[in-house]
């Protein structure tokens, strides 16, 4: 087995810290050669909040992962999220001094560098800047401008911001842990790649990841992101308002939502009850499914309207904004019993429980293809389309060098379709990983 056809995801949870190892099969499809999982200790709403913690909780599920695939693993794709993630839309142009020449990929740079010189709060850095389209002369509604002429160039951008202590010390946890980072990818996109379709993207949807600390939103249309936002509220919020209204403990209250939950109160019946044990020799408690449900029932409204808020922010009314493929819900708290309903019911929307299965080899794991994996999953991906792109990119140097062997004549007839291979053009989330990991490494 080729060690370097092999990559790593590594989702940094508030509730699990999950390491997954995998490679393509012959059909495309994701083959999971090791999953590893770990109670996530210092990690507060997609925060790291306990450095020595968070690394342990690293180092146990990269070590169960290892165990399982039999393959020593040294870096990582790895997710960012949490609270401190905010984004905001920016218009920005350039005014070029030659217009007779044509727009070339160094004009773009000049542009998005210019928007990374915004001023934000202190403590924050801009850690994306995601083009939406272009204006050239005034010409609307270009998605690329490269090869065009014209003297002003502008564009709208999605911009998203993070705190850089936050960004700082999740990279000091993968580096204490033993690892590096082979990429960083923002979790509601890692989450996208996985579960929605490019139809979805095309069509305008909208990516609910419900975890334990965070609730996850990315909205894409044309195929573009469009808009991304995080409410510090998930799963983990809902187990203690049933720890505090039931009065039983935390692990007992876990238990319960996820056996027992449901997301729609006039669902159970009044005489439907469970008893708990109690505590060191106490009577059993005895709780009506029928108020454990309005319980859940509150709290995931609550979430939800939230959530709701940033899409109409986003201005899904406008009809060239319209979300025609609706919302998809995946994350642990996508698991939870009629919450699909729930959310048609309160924002109008069709909605689908969006799974990861539709990538993995038909042999894998079924607790692996669950709504909870989404993320894991989604930065497997990333790895491994970074290792197709390096693949794609030695093969075109080898097929020149194989040219270069023949005589001259035919290798100047060919030179004309295959170019020197250049250094294939980056995308912005890669252009983006390589800044941030220049900006951890310089931060040791």
């Amino acid at each position: 087995m080729e060690q370097n056809d092999i990559s790593v995801g590594l989702d940094i949870g508030t509730t699990k810290i999950v390491a997954m190892i995998g490679r393509r099969n012959d059909y495309g499809k994701i083959e999971l050669l090791g999953t590893g999982k770990a109670k996530s200790l210092g990690v507060h709403r997609g925060v790291v909040n306990n450095i020595t913690q968070t690394i342990q909780s690293i180092q146990m599920a990269v070590d169960e992962a290892i165990a399982v695939s039999g393959i020593k693993i040294d870096s990582a794709v790895v997710g960012i999220a949490g609270q401190h993630i905010r984004s905001l839309q920016h218009s920005d142009y350039i005014t070029r001094p030659n217009s007779e020449e044509v727009i070339s990929d160094d004009d773009l740079d000049k542009l998005e560098k210019q928007v990374y010189k915004l001023v934000m709060l202190p403590g924050e850095e801009i850690i994306h800047v995601l083009p939406q389209e272009f204006k050239v002369d005034g010409q609307a509604e270009i998605t690329e401008p490269v090869g065009m002429y014209g003297g002003r160039l502008e564009a709208n951008f999605h911009v998203v911001v993070g705190q850089v202590s936050s960004i700082r010390n999740i990279g000091r946890c993968i580096k204490s842990a033993g690892l590096d980072l082979a990429g960083i990818t923002l979790e509601p996109l890692a989450s996208a790649e996985a579960v929605l379709s490019n139809e979805e993207k095309e069509a305008g949807v909208a990516l609910i990841d419900i975890g334990g600390g965070t609730t996850d939103l990315a909205i894409f249309k044309n195929g573009i992101i469009r808009h991304t936002a995080v409410i510090p509220f998930g799963g983990n919020v809902i187990t203690e308002d049933i720890k505090e209204g039931c009065s039983i403990i935390e692990k007992q209250a876990e238990l319960l939502k996820v056996k027992f939950g449901s997301a729609w109160p006039g669902e159970n019946k009044d005489n439907e009850i469970v008893s708990i044990p109690g505590l060191r020799g106490r009577d059993p408690k005895e709780i009506t499914l029928k108020n454990l449900s309005k319980i859940i029932h509150a709290r995931v409204v609550e979430i939800i309207e939230q959530v709701f808020a940033e899409i109409k922010n986003y201005g899904h009314e406008e009809p060239k904004k319209k979300l025609i493929a609706g919302i998809v819900l995946t994350g642990g708290g996508a698991q939870l019993k009629h919450i699909k309903q729930l959310v048609e019911y309160i924002t109008g929307m069709d909605t689908r429980i969006g799974y990861p299965n539709e990538n993995l080899a038909g042999d894998s794991d079924e607790s692996i293809s669950s709504p909870q994996y989404a993320t894991a999953v989604g930065l497997l991906m990333n790895g491994l389309s970074k290792i197709d792109k390096e693949k794609a990119r030695l093969q075109t140097i080898e097929v020149k060098e194989i040219l270069d062997n023949n005589n001259e004549e035919e290798t100047k007839v060919v030179e004309e379709e295959v170019e020197e291979p250049k250094e294939p053009k980056r995308t912005i989330f890669e252009k983006w990983g390589d800044k941030l990991k220049d900006f951890l490494d310089n931060a040791e």
